[in-house]
């Protein structure tokens, strides 16, 4: 019995016409940041666990992909508790959660080759045990850029232009780039005074938009809030006002928050960089709200949603300090971003923003009527690619509607018919597939044509 054919949930497979869709996106983005000076490194797909776990919180551990080693080490697990002794040797490597972690790894392995700031970008998969939902997968592309090695604010305004710029070349027009700082959420949880509540507090607000004000206050009274101590968090969670009036309130609040008053600065410091800095289509939002989850991020966070779409974050990104510290080279700071491709391609599918020339397949199909017309239409052919023209012949000598057909499906935008007539004349059949046009043309004429 013939096995029947799957996939894992979560996965997908990517047949031409999506690839030639994500093939845009990624080349826009990677055309971005080459402008913006950065480099591309590649890191393996799966990392020893040592290097993953402790990294993304206690969520993020639960949802990372653990390999099974080499061997049959379960058949030794008679029981859960064998099974649990035995884990070291059932699974020591894992798949990559992120792209930051295997990056800071890399930055520690190849220290002394790095010239630093360090200024790279990196495009790979990466994957998550998480529940398969409308753009969430458990296989997806990330497509990150990270500096490392410097304590300069330039770089987080550099990445809200990236992300301006990038994102408005795909072709949306209305979409917010969120930013905040770690160190402001640690001024509200001073400032209501219970910084030990740091971590929960970050958790609650992290859910806001999902279960509201009310379900954000219930969960930091379970967490053991003080109701007076929510209710003023939330005060200043939901104040409403510009960006500079959103410091200005903040300011008076942390009087007594160190942490909180340098958080100010450093986002009026990125404000004003950017503020010499071109702009294109976003709205940068100072977003009181934002709490991104990621333990690492010590400074400026990111998010950018698209206010077109009832989707998620597209993007996300921020500050991470001490990363390197846990793969011993402690106090290099670094900050990166990260484009969500498939949250992306699904967002331009849904306005459909793709160009149609973002579709194009080859230039030029040969038909092939076989004998001497196939051997002088290969000549052609090798002609046409040199010249540098997409083409190829039919492989067969099929039906003119068969091979038409073909030609069609595979976006040609024009057909070469070379036979007995044209080998005589030395003009040859060129059809434009869109007008319908037909020429006959020399193979000079041919290729300027095409040129054009």
């Amino acid at each position: 019995m013939a096995q029947k054919p799957s996939i894992p949930k979560g996965t997908r497979d990517f047949p031409p016409e999506v690839m030639l869709r994500r093939e845009f996106i990624l080349d826009t983005i990677r055309s971005v940041y080459k402008k913006y000076g950065y480099q591309p490194i590649e890191t393996p797909a799966m990392e020893n666990l040592s290097v993953l776990t402790g990294k993304y919180g206690d969520e993020g551990d639960r949802l990372i992909f653990k390999i099974l080693n080499s061997g049959d080490f379960l058949k030794k697990a008679q029981h859960l508790d064998d099974a649990q002794k035995l884990a070291p040797e059932i699974a020591e490597k894992a798949l990559r959660y992120d792209l930051t972690v295997p990056f800071a790894r890399f930055v520690v392995m190849n220290q002394n080759e790095i010239n630093f700031p360090f200024k790279r970008y990196q495009i790979q998969a990466v994957w998550r045990g998480d529940r398969p939902q409308k753009g969430r997968y458990r296989e997806f592309f990330q497509c990150d850029a990270d500096v490392v090695g410097s304590d300069s604010l330039i770089f987080e305004a550099e990445f809200i232009s990236i992300y301006d710029e990038a994102l408005s070349k795909l072709g949306l027009k209305d979409f917010s780039i969120r930013i905040s700082n770690r160190k402001i959420l640690n001024g509200y949880a001073e400032a209501v005074g219970q910084s030990e509540k740091f971590q929960d507090i970050c958790t609650a607000i992290d859910k806001l938009d999902k279960v509201g004000e009310s379900g954000v206050k219930k969960e930091l009274l379970e967490r053991e809030l003080p109701e007076a101590a929510a209710d003023q968090l939330l005060q200043m969670i939901t104040f409403a006002g510009s960006n500079d009036e959103k410091l200005a309130y903040l300011e008076k609040l942390f009087e007594k928050s160190e942490s909180g008053k340098k958080g100010i600065a450093e986002m009026r410091e990125v404000f004003a960089f950017h503020k010499q800095m071109e702009s294109f289509r976003g709205t940068i939002d100072f977003d009181l709200t934002l709490a991104r989850g990621l333990t690492y991020y010590t400074g400026t966070i990111y998010e950018v949603v698209t206010n077109e779409v009832q989707m998620g974050s597209i993007c996300g990104g921020g500050r991470y300090d001490n990363l390197t510290g846990v793969f011993g080279k402690p106090g290099l700071s670094g900050v990166g971003i990260s484009f969500g491709v498939d949250r992306i391609y699904d967002v331009l599918m849904e306005l459909n923003l793709f160009d149609e020339r973002v579709m194009d397949g080859i230039q030029v199909m040969l038909i092939n009527f076989g004998g001497e017309s196939l051997m002088t239409s290969l000549k052609v052919l090798s002609s046409l690619r040199q010249a540098g023209i997409s083409s190829e012949i039919y492989p067969d000598e099929a039906k003119l509607k068969k091979q038409f057909t073909y030609a069609n499906r595979k976006n040609a935008a024009f057909t070469l018919a070379i036979g007995d007539d044209e080998l005589s004349t030395g003009k040859y059949q060129l059809k434009d597939m869109i007008s319908g046009e037909q020429q006959a043309l020399s193979l000079e004429e041919i290729l300027a044509r095409l040129k054009e």
